[in-house]
């Protein structure tokens, strides 16, 4: 019989012979898709070592009536196949065949010389089980691939390590559970080409975190794909509409590392140049024939694909593809498949990265935040500005509901605390007091205590730029509203604080505002304020600190004292709140100008203020005139400026600017919100939230250009801040300030260096 089989001649019916993967490839190279070429070693090649070494009877005696539950008898037994098969030489017509194929493999394409000496080329060794891959079972991953394999000998090894995989812990589990017998799952090793990935990634035909059917969802790094497979790299995301394959959206996030093949054939983890971190991995043609692709794999199997690809010389090359055996997103009942590391529970959105394991606590009321502990898992429907003092105790937070913008987002990330939001169900299928490990880089908990290993930072000396080096003219400032976390976010080297709420210090005051006022204790809220803010502004010396009079939604504070007296709205989102509250009950807008005038009488003139939610030049008139009853004059003794986070605010800027006003700060969580009419906090429609949507653009650069008319400084407080793209457009619109998270400093600043350059650049070249 022979032993190996080229791709060419597999087809998609070819399972029995090369498993899902390479029947899959055969079936590929049919429809003249880019796949890299190679051969199988098949399926029978495997069934007749065993048969031929005899030792199949010793596998299935150690697997005969093996409790996989128990973990520990598991992993040794999985260690002990592992090690038999791979201790167990090949038998030499099996390995001539593989070898002298190997070298066809390297002659192909190659000067006419190679036939005679034939050239030893990189390949991928990758497992394909006969049961794998399948509509009705999904073996992914569960075995091997070894990659950057180079020379005979070396692709034996890597075939023999692919059998052996069929018997890892997860491997075992799985048939166990699913009642697949050990003894008829055979495996194909594929020795494939290897394509030396400049970039690559994985390509969904449907949305699975939505269950969207009309939408492919493409991930991208530089270098090999094995690192979105591990979570150690956060890749871009591109959403395209499967019909038009028009882009939806793109979010490019930062990439600090590569896996790369070095010249010793060797995978190598390599620091991205900071010039390319921040970059958009694939350009929009890479991205729409990546789509043209996926939509033609899943015409032709007529079922959703998970398809791998690669990038090299810009040639896009596609690795595998198999059915999307998983297109139920949101389903409420716990997986029963083990994972090697744990048992994945739910799934959500990373809202602030980092791991954590620890208890469950799940708060349904605000009534029982009492019981988070130091430590605690805050496992609730969506936190609210009252929750912060339990939040700061919690050592993670997940949330059923909420998007990147919503509340426990905000805080999570300036807490450092990992977070993952919107899992819909986390209510639900987390119980109290259980043990569970939110990995929130990858926006997964999984069951028990679980060990992660989070990428270290470890940067190369000659691509690391400190920010303390780099001038920009564009002021980078940071968002903050923790005191106690003032001195770490002043040693981002910020130019400043863009953005303080007060919020989060009247939570952690436990009185609600208006029940200071009805208690005739508003020097007791001043005093609350004073302590608060005075250890921001001491943090930062002299640098501008902005804070915004407090923004307080009736729905959001019920459980401070007081609370239980706030009206009920319709839509408390754009109900009763900001500028319009504070004006109906001004003592409380009093006390928060005579904090701030307080704290300048101290010397800490470095404060200014802010109003929130305008939507008319009446209110901000009003406001100056209660300001001026404390002692201070707006814009001439104080930074005196408006959030502007509504599209009615940025129709009256000019007007606005004639009052007479020292600067405006975009809001945009709001401002994109209202513009867009989508509530930020619904996790349904999170996909269309979009700071860079045209409407939302065309309103913030009428509001530059006006401002720089009457030389009112501008700046954005709103959490897109914190993105490159949006960084660009503001420096390119001439903004004057950006405010990012404090973990986004550095890289907003970079940013903000590169455009600026660029910027004199062109400039340069027109004259």
């Amino acid at each position: 019989m022979s032993y190996v089989v080229w791709f060419k001649e597999l087809r998609k019916d070819s399972i029995a012979t090369a498993g899902g993967k390479g029947a899959n490839i055969g079936e590929m190279l049919t429809l003249h898709l880019p796949v890299p070429n190679g051969f199988a070693v098949t399926a029978q090649t495997y069934g007749e070592f065993l048969q031929k070494t005899r030792i199949q009877p010793k596998i299935l005696g150690l697997l005969e009536g093996l409790d996989v539950e128990n973990t520990d008898k598991l992993q040794a037994v999985a260690k002990q196949i592992q090690e038999l098969i791979i201790s167990t030489p090949m038998p030499t017509e099996m390995a001539e065949e593989i070898m002298y194929t190997y070298e066809m493999l390297g002659s192909i394409k190659q000067k006419a010389t190679d036939l005679v000496d034939p050239k030893e080329v990189f390949v991928a060794v990758r497992s394909s089980a006969t049961a794998e891959d399948l509509p009705e079972a999904s073996f992914a991953g569960q075995q091997a691939t070894f990659l950057n394999i180079k020379g005979k000998q070396n692709v034996i090894t890597a075939v023999v390590a692919c059998w052996a995989s069929l018997f890892t812990a997860r491997a075992i589990y799985y048939r166990v559970k699913n009642r697949f017998d050990h003894g008829k799952v055979l495996i194909s090793a594929l020795v494939q080409k290897m394509v030396n990935s400049e970039k690559s990634g994985i390509m969904f035909t449907v949305n699975p975190s939505t269950n969207h059917d009309d939408e492919i969802v493409i991930e991208a790094i530089y270098g090999l794909g094995e690192l979105i497979v591990g979570g150690e790299v956060n890749p871009d995301l591109y959403l395209v509409d499967k019909k038009t394959r028009d882009i939806k959206k793109i979010e490019v996030r930062k990439k600090d590392y590569g896996l790369f093949r070095n010249d010793k054939g060797e995978n190598e983890k390599l620091v991205i140049p900071k010039d390319r971190q921040e970059r958009q991995v694939l350009n929009e043609k890479q991205i729409k024939e990546l789509a043209r692709l996926g939509k033609k794999l899943e015409e032709h199997y007529g079922k959703p694909q998970d398809v791998e690809w690669a990038v090299e010389k810009e040639e896009i090359f596609i690795v595998q593809t198999r059915a999307v055996t998983t297109f139920k997103a949101h389903s409420i009942e716990r997986p029963d498949i083990a994972d090697e590391t744990g048992k994945m529970l739910l799934k959500g959105e990373t809202a602030s990265a980092g791991v954590y394991a620890g208890p469950v606590k799940i708060v349904r009321d605000p009534s029982e935040l009492n019981k988070i502990q130091k430590g605690d898992i805050l496992v609730t429907a969506m936190t609210t500005p009252d929750m912060v003092p339990a939040m700061q105790r919690a050592g993670a937070i997940i949330t059923n509901e909420g998007g990147m913008t919503c509340h426990a987002a905000i805080v999570s990330r300036e807490m450092g605390t990992p977070c993952i939001v919107g899992t819909e169900h986390a209510t639900d299928l987390l119980k109290d007091g259980e043990i569970v490990t939110v990995h929130a880089t990858r926006g997964i908990v999984y069951e028990g205590k679980i060990e992660i290993q989070e990428v270290k930072k470890q940067v190369a000396e000659e691509v690391v730029s400190s920010t303390a080096d780099l001038v920009t003219a564009t002021e980078i400032k940071v968002i903050m509203d923790l005191p106690d976390f003032a001195a770490k976010a002043a040693a981002t080297g910020a130019d400043g604080v863009g953005l303080v709420r007060l919020e989060i210090m009247i939570a952690n005051g436990g009185i609600h505002p208006a029940e200071y006022v009805r208690q005739k204790r508003e020097e007791d809220y001043v005093h609350l304020l004073k302590e608060g803010i005075r250890k921001i502004a001491k943090a930062f010396g002299h640098k501008p600190v902005w804070i915004r009079c407090s923004d307080m939604r009736s729905d959001e504070y019920r459980n401070l004292q007081g609370g239980n007296k706030e009206p009920h709205e319709t839509d408390p989102m754009i109900g009763w709140h900001g500028i319009r509250r504070l004006l109906d009950e001004s003592k409380i807008l009093r006390a928060e100008f005579q904090a701030v005038k307080e704290l300048h009488d101290e010397g800490f003139d470095n404060v200014g203020i802010m109003l929130p939610f305008l939507i008319r030049v009446e209110e901000l008139r009003k406001a100056k005139v209660i300001m001026r009853e404390v002692g201070i004059e707006p814009v001439k003794e104080i930074d005196f400026g408006v959030m502007i986070e509504t599209p009615a605010a940025c129709w009256v800027i000019e007007d606005l600017c004639k009052e007479g006003i020292s600067f405006v700060s975009f809001g945009t969580n709001d401002l994109t919100q209202l513009t867009l009419g989508i509530d930020r906090n619904n996790e349904r429609i999170a996909h269309l939230f979009n700071e860079m949507h045209p409407a939302v653009l065309g309103e913030m650069s009428k509001v530059i250009q006006v401002c720089k008319k009457y030389k009112v400084k501008t700046s954005i407080c709103g959490q897109a801040g914190s993105k490159p793209e949006m960084a660009e457009f503001l420096v390119r619109q001439g903004a004057d300030s950006i405010s990012a998270n404090a973990d986004a400093v550095e890289e907003i600043r970079h940013t903000v260096a590169k455009v600026e350059k660029k910027i004199l650049l062109d400039a340069e070249r027109k004259k």
